[in-house]
């Protein structure tokens, strides 16, 4: 089956911390717009980790474009940068403070991988997504069927009774 693209974002800019503060919102309110909210969060978490690789390691320029793919059950967020050196999977020691980037997209990923890309590569992960008409619908709490429990306090200890039943 030939799957197209059923809505695309392209942003574009330079890998700096400020920045890419700015663009997880930008990608945020886009999720919202698409009604994908409950991506949000790992979206974030994952394109923050790119981009922190960008920032990191990237060379000539920290420049990059970050792209989001949505189709109809799946959510892909590429990041192009302009090194064509490519990165790779490792088992970081317990006492290294990073170097578990990409071992966390792949854990938060249904998908992941790294292709050349003529002036660079592009690093990317797919997140499973449904359209909002398939999506469960939001639990609702029940109504009360019954008065309330009013609770109240006498010489004689606590007392409890469902209001307007008269009974305690």
């Amino acid at each position: 089956m030939i799957r197209q693209p059923s809505r695309h974002c392209t942003v574009e800019l330079q890998a700096l911390p400020a920045r890419i503060g700015q663009v997880r919102h930008v990608i945020s309110a886009q999720l919202r717009y698409w009604r994908l909210d409950p991506l949000i969060d790992p979206a974030a978490l994952g394109l923050t980790e790119l981009l922190a690789n960008v920032h990191r390691h990237a060379r000539p320029s920290k420049r990059c474009t970050v792209q989001l793919c949505s189709l109809v059950d799946q959510l892909t967020i590429a990041v192009h940068d302009h090194d064509p050196r490519l990165p790779q999977l490792r088992a970081a020691d317990t006492w290294e403070t990073c170097g578990r980037g990409l071992a966390l997209i792949a854990a938060l990923s249904e998908s992941w991988g790294v292709r050349p890309d003529g002036t660079g590569k592009v690093v990317w992960f797919t997140l499973p997504a449904l359209p909002p008409a398939l999506q469960e619908p939001p639990t609702v709490p029940p109504r009360w069927t019954r008065a309330p429990l009013e609770h109240t306090w006498t010489a004689a200890g606590p007392r409890t009774w469902i209001r307007g039943a008269g009974v305690g």
